[in-house]
């Protein structure tokens, strides 16, 4: 398993880019891989294995629907124990939402809401997956556009909660955190601040865009566009609070040219070091 630098950010490993990553080899920390997408083996499996054999690759998983009330489905959780074992990725992450019910598969990953017994549902799930998968998995904060009238558990402190008893680690997304407090007025340095330093061990950024609904602006999680600047001013709060944590920029729709994400992982290694800096002074002094 190739570990990645602590300085360097990673990129999605998207399809229009394979052979450039393999012919070029841009200077970013490491690829994450969407686990659905490689599971099938052919040829998109032997290009992810051509990325893991020139950078460190983490597996990014969206349907297993752990916070779902059903139970895990077991062909999904095999497929992604077989892709884990043959890649060996540093890290393995998947998403506090749900996205299945009585079989059928939706298109979105939809939030639960905090209580105590969606608290349960999940540690149980995130438990078996990791005993079947034999590491630690990172969960992920969502998105959301509606609020539920019964959560009555902070996001942070769920979140909190979810770690300790699961010890599962956490993958903390300041785009996700940024259309919360935007569409929900959910405060995300609540969130941040509730959450240990060891707990979180990587970062997510993203683009968004806003979209009218019912006559209401909205933020859209959409992963389409450049990082926005609320969501760097978050970053830098996140890198103050998370220091040893890594950073992936995700980019999923309108997928650019791969010198944008590389020069998109730049910067957040520019703000990343400059952060650590400024807290070395500030412990000098």
């Amino acid at each position: 398993m190739k570990t990645p630098s602590t300085f360097l950010a990673g990129i999605g490993l998207r399809a229009p880019h394979h052979q450039v990553l393999q012919e070029q080899r841009p200077a970013v920390g490491f690829l994450e891989a969407h686990a659905e997408n490689y599971m099938g083996g052919g040829a998109a499996r032997q290009a992810l294995i051509r990325g893991r054999d020139c950078y460190p690759v983490s597996l990014h998983g969206v349907g297993l629907s752990l916070g779902g009330a059903e139970a895990v489905d077991q062909v999904h959780l095999d497929r992604l124990r077989d892709l884990a074992e043959m890649i060996d990725p540093f890290l393995v992450s998947e998403h506090i939402a749900w996205c299945r019910l009585d079989g059928v598969c939706l298109n979105d990953l939809l939030p639960l809401p905090y209580t105590e017994e969606a608290l349960e549902i999940l540690v149980d799930h995130v438990d078996e997956v990791q005993n079947r998968l034999k590491r630690r998995i990172l969960m992920e904060n969502p998105s959301a556009y509606v609020a539920f009238s019964h959560s009555p558990i902070p996001e942070g402190v769920f979140m909190a909660e979810l770690a300790r008893r699961s010890g599962c680690g956490l993958l903390l997304d300041v785009n996700n955190l940024h259309v919360n407090a935007y569409n929900l007025n959910v405060s995300p340095i609540s969130v941040m601040t509730a959450l240990t330093a060891d707990s979180v061990a990587e970062i997510h950024l993203a683009g968004h865009h806003i979209a009218e609904q019912n006559g209401r602006r909205i933020l859209i999680d959409d992963h389409g566009s450049p990082v926005a600047d609320p969501v760097w001013r978050l970053y830098r709060e996140a890198v103050r609070l998370f220091p040893e944590a890594v950073t992936l920029v995700e980019w999923d729709s309108q997928i650019p040219d791969i010198s944008i994400l590389v020069a998109e992982a730049a910067k957040a290694d520019a703000t990343r070091r400059n952060i650590l800096l400024e807290a070395e002074y500030d412990r000098a002094d």
